[in-house]
């Protein structure tokens, strides 16, 4: 057998093993996804209607991610163990603070206060939001996404309200080919009544 097969093969062992070891939480299938309701399609463009969603936050820079996680991991309050979900949402307003956040689960009736003062809890008032899907690596309020769906929203004559967001849906390691990543921004319209 050559070196090269040999080294593919303990290359697939190596894989399988850490697979079977962390489960389907090396991707984004182990995780619960903040709901939405799909109300248009027009190729890669969506129109979604969001409920409210709670929200742990955090300003991005340094240890952003790293705050949020240890809120999560038992850093709050109830000394809670609380579930992660997908997506971390990234707003990058240009005239106020750039942040991060945790969608957190449904289930969560009261969550814990965090015991970090870099974390807040906070709402998501509900909302009706263009989205396009696009992979690859994390892009700002400029970047090619958010360009194409902002004239994506001007060729609908669709009005928005506020500067782009930004939704990702895997762990860092994701090749870019495969990461799934969206680009946001609110729409005037009101979501349709949940209760209709």
């Amino acid at each position: 057998m050559s070196k090269t097969l040999l080294g593919f093969l303990a290359a697939g062992v190596v894989v399988a093993v850490v697979v079977g070891l962390t489960g389907c939480q090396a991707t984004r299938a182990g995780y619960a996804s903040a709901p939405y309701r799909v109300v248009r399609t027009d190729g890669k463009v969506e129109i979604r209607d969001y409920p409210e969603l709670r929200l742990a936050e955090t300003p991005m820079g340094g240890d952003d991610f790293r705050r949020l996680f240890g809120y999560i991991s038992r850093g709050n309050s109830g000394n809670q163990k609380i579930a992660m979900t997908t997506p971390v949402f990234m707003a990058e307003p240009a005239d106020s603070t750039r942040t991060m956040a945790f969608v957190l689960p449904e289930g969560l009736a009261t969550p814990p206060s965090p015991t970090n003062s870099a974390v807040a809890i906070r709402r998501m008032r509900p909302g009706r939001f263009a989205v396009l899907r696009f992979r690859g690596s994390r892009q700002g309020p400029e970047g090619e996404a958010a360009t194409r769906l902002r004239a994506w929203t001007r060729t609908q004559g669709l009005a928005t309200t506020g500067v782009p967001m930004f939704a990702y849906f895997d762990p860092p390691w994701t090749p870019g080919f495969l990461r799934r990543n969206e680009v946001m921004i609110p729409l005037a319209e009101p979501a349709a009544d949940p209760s209709r």
